[in-house]
């Protein structure tokens, strides 16, 4: 049996929820109750700005003290072992394992003094992901383990999709910490549980009925309407607003077997080339998949990228498994978007739960360390070429304008559009703010 790699806190990496399903049943209740919060975000207006949202989270804690704040005059146990080389802004250096970003650093920026209070896989995965620091009674090992949605479920619930895209999407699995929590199946992602660089790459829940012929169709059309008589006697005390679900359940059949679902998903129709310079790798096509999804009208991606997670030697798995990888992906999707005019409408966040220790520990590598690290930002609105904050000589703690999840929640919304300021409600009524305070980074907006 195939085994998954563990982070060592001992999770699974693939142990996560399974919105999306092979059949065309559970395909339809994710886009069934995805397609419904269009109807609810109707009337609530519509953001000034158009902007979408990737977020790539670096599952495991990249080392940043490797690669975006490199401390070449510290003594040898916190320096390590790589060296910097100049990017295309004058004066600013990074790491020499990634060149490609270094000759496109005018397309993003960094904050090199972001820092939070957590170093503890989970609690920090969902401090990052949603802006809030988990309270008591949170358990990382339950999927999934939202107190508070995640960025991509907010955005999902205030502005809705746009046409018949669902308005989140996670690829290529999701974080337990990506869910809706109280906002409920309206705004959960619609998942592609599957590898866009796998040979025959396709996404589970689009391909069955793409292949079915129209009496095929029609009998699963059906059977849909048995399932909803069914539900709706079942509900029909305990939710009312479960009694229109079959209206949305018509479309979300409609995007199943729509020629401009089939478009959004076809990665193999992007130019070979194109795909080489992404990297034929699970990171590489993730983020083309992502440009793709935001052409086709999805509001937010989030792409999970594993295992950063680097105890053990890690000046090797950077330099020869992680980083190659990750600076073409990375360099490419933000070159990409500008060349084609995307980068102004598509905010590009780059980070991981927390960063890494500044001292090397005995099996060569670095510990977790939430104290301080670097958070990449870009497009959207931010300005490019730019270096906010500094940390201290080794990387331990901000040295200046410290910054942290509730700032990157705030900043993220402003680009968007959405007011940070005003609450959601939980089913019971309850008033929760979208952000716990924190402040927009201004040097870069």
């Amino acid at each position: 049996m195939k085994q998954h790699p563990r982070y060592c806190d001992g999770m699974i990496r693939r142990d996560f929820l399974r919105i999306g399903a092979t059949s065309l049943l559970g395909m339809r209740f994710g886009l069934t109750d995805l397609l419904a919060q269009q109807a609810r975000a109707a009337n609530k207006g519509a953001a000034t700005r158009d902007v979408s949202l990737i977020f790539i989270f670096l599952k495991g804690g990249m080392s940043t003290i490797d690669t975006f704040d490199l401390k070449p005059d510290a003594p040898s146990d916190i320096r390590g072992e790589f060296k910097s080389i100049a990017t295309c802004i004058p004066g600013v250096r990074i790491s020499e394992h990634l060149p490609k970003i270094a000759r496109d650093f005018d397309k993003l920026s960094i904050i090199r003094s972001f820092t939070h209070h957590n170093s503890d896989h989970g609690p920090a995965d969902h401090y990052m992901l949603t802006g809030y620091f988990p309270t008591a009674g949170f358990n990382p090992n339950l999927r999934p383990n939202n107190q508070h949605p995640s960025f991509g479920s907010v955005i999902a619930q205030k502005l809705g999709p746009r046409g018949s895209a669902p308005p989140y999407v996670c690829l290529p699995m999701m974080h337990a910490s990506a869910g809706s929590a109280f906002l409920g199946p309206a705004a959960v992602p619609f998942v592609i549980e599957a590898d866009p660089s796998a040979a025959g790459f396709s996404v589970p829940d689009l391909a069955p009925p793409m292949v079915l012929n129209a009496e095929r169709l029609s009998a699963r059309r059906e059977l849909l309407t048995q399932v909803d008589q069914y539900q709706r006697q079942a509900e029909a005390t305990a939710n009312h607003a479960a009694r229109t679900v079959s209206v949305f359940g018509q479309k979300a059949f409609a995007l199943m077997t729509s020629a401009d679902a089939r478009k959004a998903f076809d990665i193999a129709a992007e130019p070979g080339k194109l795909r080489d310079a992404y990297g034929r790798h699970t990171l590489g096509q993730s983020c083309l998949m992502a440009r793709r999804l935001v052409e086709a009208g999805v509001r937010c991606i989030t792409i999970e990228h594993s295992n950063w997670d680097t105890h053990n030697d890690n000046f090797n798995v950077l330099k020869n498994q992680l980083l190659p990888k990750f600076d073409e992906a990375i360099a490419t999707l933000f070159r990409d978007l500008s060349d084609r005019g995307m980068l102004e409408s598509t905010l590009v966040i780059v980070s991981g739960e927390f960063g890494r220790t500044p001292r090397i520990n005995k099996d060569a590598g670095r510990d977790h360390w939430g104290k301080c690290f670097t958070v990449v930002m870009g497009g959207g609105g931010i300005q490019g070429g730019r270096v906010v904050g500094k940390s201290d000589a080794w990387a331990q703690e901000p040295a200046e304008n410290p910054y942290g999840p509730e700032d990157l929640a705030t900043t993220l919304y402003h680009s968007l559009s959405i007011n940070a300021t005003e609450e959601l409600r939980t089913p019971e009524g309850r008033p929760v703010a979208i952000t716990k305070g924190g402040r927009i980074i201004k040097e870069l907006v």
